[in-house]
């Protein structure tokens, strides 16, 4: 059997190739550390931890924890790893960030099944099994070849992208449906500001901190898309007169037109997440989440996706990807990691975790294993993979992309742990 090309040895690469290998799939792994290093890698070891040594939180009730938890059942390397290699952090999973990386690197090398060819990988080869793990920061000259390979239009170079929000936490009697003029169908959540909630939440939007920029993000990401910061320090009425004008909307509590609306629009078409229209940021994430939430429908607001601007190369993965990370136009090339437009480390692990049982079914000309959308494991990938999401951003796992229970469980950490539940049974069952 001809070896199945991995091209990246970070987190879903690696795990990539060890699912494959250790269901007898030769792999060759090729990796460009360390011949050539991105600006925020500083080992030569694999699946390096480049901005935190945290895989967040490890409680069931976390949408993460779930995550986790699914792939250490299901053998996950790179979880084995870091529960051998974790240090105290409460109830999150953090690890020992060298002796971690270490650990997989010892693990992928060691393995018979598993080549590792070192230097930098300018194209996608022309035949044969191929999975791109190539990470947010994949070198130009690949990243020229993934554009050849699935059109300009589809590959973004980096974030912008607004807050999320699930529509349970909303408080809707702070606001309501309707589409500015009534023209079309009432696919807006308003939510209105009186003069004195506007000016409390302008000055803190206009003083809290934003994140640093680091060496690898482009500035020209922050020229070319301006963050809702910035906008609102140019003049304490300009956001009144951008994306909080209140013209054509008509607050139905008063009858009248309101002082400003930040209006959401679905991000999903099960309506359970809602994005905030125009407000890109580069705020600090607790800053978000502190300024944000003076808008008072969102005073209690839960954010599943907080914004980000960065550098970060990612596919249009709903135009171009199944539910098993397969190109549709090429299924000998899969994707897997964060240019998936899945966020986050345990995600990355997944995605490539995912793309590998399948591929290697395959190849055994065995039935794929369709994770259903009630596991972690199968709601991310079904929502990379959802045409219905047409303004496709990075996500993070979260319940918001589960399906509901169908049945009400009082508070929210128990309403968690019951999906977690339904998530672990559904796992059970299936043949991995």
């Amino acid at each position: 059997m001809e070896p199945v090309i991995v091209i990246g040895a970070g987190l879903a690469g690696c795990e990539a190739a060890w699912q494959l290998a250790r269901r007898g799939i030769p792999v060759e792994l090729r990796e460009m550390k360390p011949h050539k290093m991105t600006p925020a890698h500083h080992s030569p070891d694999f699946g390096e931890l480049v901005c935190s040594n945290s895989l967040r939180s490890d409680q069931l009730e976390n949408a993460v924890g779930l995550l986790k938890e699914e792939l250490r059942r299901c053998g996950s390397l790179i979880l084995s790893c870091a529960d051998a290699h974790r240090v105290e952090a409460g109830g999150a999973l953090a690890v020992d960030r060298q002796g971690f990386s270490r650990a997989v690197t010892e693990r992928v090398r060691a393995h018979p099944l598993i080549t590792v060819t070192e230097g930098e990988v300018t194209r996608i080869p022309g035949e044969g099994e191929v999975i791109v793990a190539s990470g947010p920061l994949t070198a130009d000259a690949l990243a020229g070849a993934i554009r050849e390979l699935v059109h300009a239009d589809y590959l973004s170079f980096f974030d912008a992208a607004a807050p999320l929000v699930t529509f349970e936490s909303l408080d809707m009697d702070r606001a309501w449906f309707a589409s500015r003029y009534d023209k079309g169908t009432a696919d807006y959540i308003n939510c209105a500001l009186d003069q004195e909630e506007y000016a409390a939440f302008w000055k803190a939007l206009t003083t809290a901190q934003e994140a640093e920029v680091r060496g690898f993000e482009d500035q020209k990401v922050f020229e070319g898309c301006m963050p809702v910061e910035v906008m609102a320090r140019r003049g304490v009425d300009t956001l009144r007169y951008g994306p909080l004008k209140p013209k054509g909307l008509r607050d139905p509590r008063t009858g009248e037109e309101p002082y400003a609306v930040v209006q959401l629009r679905k991000d999903n078409a099960q309506g359970s997440i809602y994005n905030l229209v125009g407000f890109q940021t580069h705020l600090k994430w607790p800053e978000q989440r502190r300024v944000f939430s003076l808008i008072p429908a969102l005073a209690h607001a839960e954010f599943v996706r907080y914004g980000v601007m960065h550098r970060n190369t990612y596919l249009d993965s709903p135009r171009l990807l199944d539910r098993y990370y397969r190109l549709k136009a090429l299924p000998r090339v899969s994707f897997a990691g964060q240019i998936t437009g899945v966020e986050g480390y345990v995600e990355s692990t997944a995605s490539g975790f995912a793309a590998a049982v399948e591929l290697a079914r395959r190849l055994l000309r065995q039935p794929p294993v369709d994770f259903p959308q009630e596991t972690a494991l199968g709601a991310l990938a079904l929502y990379v993979s959802n045409e219905s999401v047409e303004q496709f951003q990075p996500m993070n796992i979260n319940f918001g992309i589960l399906p509901p229970l169908g049945y009400k469980v009082k508070g929210k950490r128990n309403k968690n742990a019951e999906l977690s539940r339904r998530a672990l049974e559904a796992l059970a069952e299936l043949e991995i």
